[in-house]
């Protein structure tokens, strides 16, 4: 890499990225702590709703006062400043723009404004994996046809477990295995919002002081944020799902190459070349040793006994065999490795990982007995989780995306852990995303 070189001659030529973002959540709000000390990049503007949140954010990154405003987007593009609205179609379209990151979290919000981004010519960093699932492969395919790039966002998980497989086809390896480290228990997928901090271990009062949103913390203990997560990254690298969805298996990063191999070779996979993610916690309730909840791994196979050699060699830790090995990276940054992205975007024209094909997706499960008449409520909430499956499956079944599962009506009664369908609910109003879904199919 020479990104830091490359952003350093943008800067002293006066050619600067010029980037806008949408949604000033964490992941914003760490990418925004970066972005002002990173040479070559220019952050023009921020769309949030909520744009007294976002001026707090601004103030507890360190930004001066002086350096964002509600101006204009030409003032900000003339002053170099940073320019703050409340309407991303107005940011979308704003001249000099060349990068927009989607970070909202709302997958048909994102998946719209993506779709708008490359109409108007710019490319498109995915923070929001939730829209990519639902719709990425359709906006990867517009994209190229558009002259952009699609990407997804270097420091979530998906974008590193691409990289680490990247590393290892590139390296001449076969990927066996690849996923992430979480913190997971069987009874964590019937959790609510209500229940969420009592198995988090903190009190409800410290969560709202540290502005935790109990949806979103929700769905990364009931396994919908793990799924989404693994879906996208079957979609950007080739690698399936497991038909009965994640197992979730508690294990240690030494034990990587031990467990995440081929059943055949005495490990938990059903087959090469699938994704999984590990739990940090034994299902007893105890702590995983040395876990990987932050992390993430590829598991690979020695294509002879000389390369299996060379691993014992070189320190790999390996299995019995000594032909399957691992590595991790025991951490992920999400916003403020962003810049990452950025550079191979805007400097090479090329994505950190990106849909291309469709292996994958997160269907609607309900979480309890369901009556008809009620409403859904989405990732995280009380109605329903995400499953992981492959789109097979999900296209046999007519399953709900777990992206169309909110403010949905049903008209059936569904069973605890029953598949939602399309059969089941009263209509599905987004039909832009429905016709983004159907152009899949065809690819």
């Amino acid at each position: 890499m020479n990104f830091f070189h490359l952003l350093n001659a943008k800067q002293e030529t006066g050619s600067l990225l010029r980037v806008g973002l949408i949604g000033l959540g964490k992941f914003g709000a760490m990418f925004l702590s970066q972005v002002r000390i990173t040479p070559g990049i220019h952050l023009l503007g921020v769309a949030d709703l909520d744009l007294a949140k976002a001026k707090k954010a601004f103030q507890e990154t360190g930004w001066s006062r002086d350096a964002y405003h509600q101006g204009s987007a030409k003032k900000a593009l003339e002053r170099g400043t940073t320019w703050l609205t409340e309407d991303a179609g107005e940011l979308i379209s704003a001249d000099g723009l060349e990068v927009v990151i989607e970070a909202t979290g709302d997958p048909i919000a994102g998946a719209r404004h993506a779709h708008s981004c490359i109409g108007y010519g710019r490319h498109v960093i995915m923070a929001n994996v939730e829209a990519d699932v639902l719709a990425g492969l359709f906006l990867a395919k517009y994209a190229g046809s558009a002259g952009v790039v699609y990407s997804l966002a270097y420091g979530d998980q998906p974008a590193i477990i691409c990289e680490q497989v990247d590393w290892a086809r590139a390296s001449g390896l076969e990927v066996v295995a690849a996923g992430k480290g979480t913190l997971y228990m069987p009874e964590y997928k019937s959790s609510t919002p209500e229940t969420v901090w009592e198995y988090y271990g903190i009190t409800r009062l410290r969560a709202e002081e540290s502005g935790m949103n109990a949806k979103m913390f929700n769905s990364f203990l009931d396994g919908t944020k793990s799924s989404i997560e693994m879906a996208a990254v079957c979609n950007a690298t080739g690698l399936t799902a497991p038909e009965s969805g994640l197992s979730f298996p508690p294990v240690s990063l030494n034990h990587l190459a031990h467990y995440l191999i081929p059943e055949r070779a005495g490990g938990l996979i059903p087959k090469e070349g699938m994704v999984e993610v590990i739990s940090a916690r034994n299902r007893d309730g105890t702590d995983v040793p040395n876990d990987l909840r932050w992390g993430t791994f590829v598991t690979f196979k020695a294509p002879n006994e000389y390369v299996a050699r060379c691993f014992s060699d070189y320190g790999l830790i390996v299995d019995s065999s000594g032909e399957y090995s691992a590595i991790w990276r025991p951490h992920h940054l999400i916003g403020l490795e962003l810049g990452i992205s950025i550079a191979n975007v805007g400097l090479l024209n090329l994505p950190t990982g990106q849909p291309i094909v469709w292996n994958a997706d997160v269907i609607s499960v309900a979480k309890r007995d369901l009556m008809a008449g009620e409403s859904l409520d989405g990732e995280g909430g009380y109605t329903v989780l995400g499953r992981l499956v492959p789109k097979t499956i999900s296209l046999l079944k007519k399953a709900l995306p777990i992206g169309l599962a909110r403010d949905v009506k049903l008209k059936t009664d569904i069973k605890t852990g029953q598949i939602i369908t399309f059969k089941d609910i009263t209509s599905c109003k987004e039909a832009d995303i429905l016709q983004f879904r159907e152009e899949m199919e065809t690819f």
